[in-house]
């Protein structure tokens, strides 16, 4: 049943501050709930519902109806911005990267010149693993790994400096190089 501009009108004062109301406690933004506002009367006057005796609470549904729909949205729109902001967050710098890969590359090389033991001591202490998990894996007494391991780091920094042509090692000084 199609209303006139005046029972409309009428309509729109009654309950216009009560859906409004309800909309701002459930957005918590008042521009947003004028709009939605709006937008639940517009449904009213394009389409009404067939039973009139219930229409405060029919405008209430819509009007709650549209307000959820607002809050998926937004709740879509946030997380996709915020996984852009990730992503380029995530994307380094193409000089970065060829400095990156260049690192990555020597550090391998030093590694493919240690002795498969002492190579595969700096690996799994760089991965984490405990004296007892190396000593295991070496075959060798867990007492021993430490030195194994200082020596492996000693190896592993000098190969590191040759290949960058540094001759900068001055005993028990730390280098920067990478798993040490």
């Amino acid at each position: 049943m199609a209303h006139t501009t005046r029972e409309f009108d009428a309509l729109y004062q009654s309950y216009h501050a009560l859906v409004y109301r309800r909309l701002y406690y459930l957005l918590g933004e008042r521009e947003a709930a004028r709009e939605i506002t709006q937008e639940g009367f517009l449904k009213l006057h394009r389409s009404p519902p067939r039973d009139q005796s219930g229409l405060g609470g029919w405008l209430l549904r819509v009007a709650a109806n549209l307000g959820y729909n607002y809050l998926r949205g937004e709740t879509r729109r946030r997380r996709r911005e915020e996984g852009q902001c990730r992503e380029e967050a995530d994307v380094i710098p193409l000089e970065e990267a060829v400095i990156r890969d260049q690192e990555a590359k020597r550090v391998h090389r030093c590694l493919a010149k240690l002795e498969p033991r002492d190579r595969m001591c700096l690996l799994l202490k760089n991965a984490g693993h405990s004296y007892a998990e190396i000593a295991a894996v070496i075959e060798a007494e867990k007492s021993s790994v430490g030195t194994i391991l200082a020596r492996a780091r000693q190896r592993f920094r000098d190969l590191y400096n040759e290949l960058e042509g540094r001759d900068d090692h001055v005993p028990g000084r730390r280098s920067s190089a990478s798993l040490s």
